[in-house]
């Protein structure tokens, strides 16, 4: 085993969780012998790696609780539950705070940075510099531990070091913190561990380590975070939040500099990712032969371009990725949830589809102008759940000849790099698929099988097009993107156009991002009078703000953002209480498959679902803890 290769391990398992947050076992001998040399060592790093959260595993992604999916009932993760108000602090779901079966305690995660940056000093076979660099590490990831703790329940306490066993229980029995001493302790470790971090980790057998590209790229999202109304000022919401002194844990007074720090540190991350050699990605290779008719297009061009930023392994657009994904021989991996299959193979034991993208989701992407389909005069609007033969002029959209949906023609890039629909098209297996999703067709619901698109929407994006669904070890595993360069550049765009308004720097941001999704650029797409309805948008704060939180909605689609970036807008009621769309795919003919109909529910309750509950249990253990409102 190499051991510069991330692994789990187990080590640490000497180490069982206590009752308190910060408290070390007294495992004093055993501390020592991990620490001795660098290769036993190595294994004490490896383990403060090993929980971050597995967001390409179905049970464990984010993404699941958000409004962008749907399954059948019999197919439900906790993240759906969670979205149809069945989170519970008896027994809480996605419990970042206690940990469940699939995920570590992150305050467990915590304490082993903290065991790490102790100790590593004690090694006699390691330079100082080295040590330096993996305390650095060790300090970013107990930071983002505590990033993702904030961003699930709030204002938490601050775990900078662990207490002895013999600490008083006044001292184990810690309090939350309020937003900004958080806030101001993540920056802050973050700072601290940039220092001695590597510009860019490129080594082969060292990708997803922390180097100061990902630590700077984080600290962006937290400073963004932390400048968004769900953070800042909410007095709305959390008045009476308040500590046994009194003390808010909210601040109360909206504050704008917050936009302006957020701004300088996404330049920041955005400079030093460009100076070394992240960039947008570009797909250079030559299609496959299944593209050969289709070379020379752009188009073509730009659903790769699309498709491999993601996908692709530790390429040039991800800043940082999960170097422990969930292993293509492990059967929730989501992949194979997203997998439609292909009844000609000899097994179909790896494609479940039946993790379905929303009618919603669908209405989101822009048309082929660059404008929402309800902003663009070019496009039926009213018309757009009407069914309509494809055209010659649209047959890299759908098959030529066929009956589709007007929602499904005439849209932007990512639509048809995201999302696939009946009669469209889909690239997996190896090859190009011609997508007939009605009842009884190839894609479609197989007599009464519960392994169905439910809302006749199939998730595209997170499968690699090499990857087969007859085995899971045939199933291509990628780095899960935590961050990508994309991000930054729309993080920058919202601070700019908080801070300060409209400006070209907004713009310019927002057009990077744009360009790469090949539509036109803000100026030309709202400036237009001939196809923009509300023209000139762009030019004013609040209507560029609609238009940065549409294309990060866009452009972040899928990747477990989308349920974060809507409660920190504070707009998660808005959206998350609405019921959910799609075809009705228990039809088999054009015009009984093409009718609107409810396929799930949505509850959420405010303020009380805008964070996790505590725990019961963990609340009992310390009564200092004070539990977050409406639980």
């Amino acid at each position: 085993m190499n051991k510069r290769i991330l692994i789990i391990c187990l080590f640490f398992g000497m180490f069982s969780c206590d009752e308190y947050l910060d408290i070390v076992p007294d495992q004093t001998q055993q501390i020592d012998l991990l620490f001795e040399r660098e290769e036993v060592a190595y294994t004490a790093l490896a383990t403060c790696y090993a929980y971050l959260p597995k967001n390409d595993g179905v049970y464990t992604s984010f993404m699941m609780m958000s409004d962008e999916v749907t399954t059948p009932i019999s197919k439900e993760t906790d993240g759906i539950r969670i979205m149809k108000g069945q989170q519970s602090a008896s027994n809480p779901k996605f419990g970042l705070w206690s940990g469940w079966s699939d995920q570590g305690s992150l305050w467990e995660g915590i304490r082993h940075c903290n065991v790490l940056i102790e100790n590593i000093y004690n090694v006699i076979d390691m330079t100082e510099d080295e040590m330096n660099v993996w305390a650095a590490e060790a300090k970013f990831l107990k930071a983002y531990y505590h990033f993702l703790l904030f961003t699930y329940y709030g204002p938490i306490p601050i775990v900078d070091e662990n207490l002895p066993i013999s600490a008083s229980d006044d001292e184990v029995r810690v309090k939350r913190r309020t937003v900004d001493e958080v806030i101001n302790y993540i920056s802050g470790t973050i700072d601290e561990a940039i220092i001695h971090l590597p510009p860019r980790v490129l080594s082969s057998n060292d990708l997803g380590r922390i180097d100061q590209v990902i630590a700077k790229s984080i600290k962006s999202r937290v400073l963004t975070y932390a400048a968004s109304p769900l953070f800042n000022g909410n007095n709305e919401l959390y008045s009476g939040f308040v500590n046994d002194e009194g003390i808010h844990f909210f601040n109360q007074s909206y504050d704008q500099n917050k936009w302006d720090i957020a701004r300088l540190a996404s330049l920041d991350a955005i400079n030093t990712a460009l100076e070394n050699g992240v960039s947008l990605y570009d797909f250079n290779s030559t299609p496959p032969n299944f593209e050969d008719d289709y070379q020379d297009e752009l188009f073509i061009q730009t659903l790769y371009d699309l498709k491999y930023s993601v996908v692709d392994k530790w390429n040039s657009e991800l800043i940082w990725g999960n170097s422990n994904p969930v292993r293509n021989n492990d059967w929730w991996q989501m992949q194979a949830a997203c997998m439609m299959k292909d009844p000609n193979a000899s097994s179909v034991e790896a494609a479940w589809q039946w993790i379905a993208p929303t009618l919603r989701m669908a209405e989101l992407f822009y048309t082929q102008n660059g404008l929402p389909i309800d902003e663009d005069l070019s496009y039926e609007y009213q018309d757009r759940y009407s069914v309509t033969p494809v055209t010659a002029s649209q047959n890299l959209q759908a098959q030529y000849g066929s009956f589709t949906a007007k929602l499904n023609l005439d849209r932007e890039p990512r639509f048809y790099s995201t999302l696939g629909f009946d009669r469209g098209y889909n690239r997996t297996w190896g090859n190009l698929w011609q997508l007939r999703m009605k009842k009884g067709e190839t894609h479609g619901r197989i007599a009464n099988s519960d392994d169905y698109l439910i809302s006749g929407y199939a998730l595209k994006k997170l499968v690699h097009p090499d990857s087969e669904g007859d085995s899971y070890s045939k199933i291509v595993t990628y780095a899960w993107p935590i961050i990508r360069l994309s991000e930054l550049y729309l993080n920058y765009a919202e601070a700019v156009n908080e801070y300060s308004g409209p400006s070209s720097d907004a713009y310019n941001a927002l057009n990077v991002v744009r360009q790469r999704a090949g539509i036109q650029s803000i100026e030309s797409a709202w400036g237009d009078a001939s196809i923009s309805v509300n023209l000139n948008k762009h030019t004013t704060q609040e209507g560029l703000r609609e238009i940065i939180r549409q294309e990060r909605l866009i452009e972040l689609s899928f990747e477990g953002n989308r349920y974060n970036d809507l409660r920190r807008w504070k707009l998660a009621e808005a959206y998350f209480n609405l019921p959910v769309y799609g075809w009705s795919v228990n039809e088999t003919t054009i015009s009984n498959y093409y009718n609107i109909t409810q396929v799930g529910v949505r509850s959420f309750n405010s303020p009380r679902d805008y964070f996790h509950p505590i725990s019961i249990n963990e609340i009992t253990i310390n009564p200092n803890l004070i539990q977050n409102p409406g639980w």
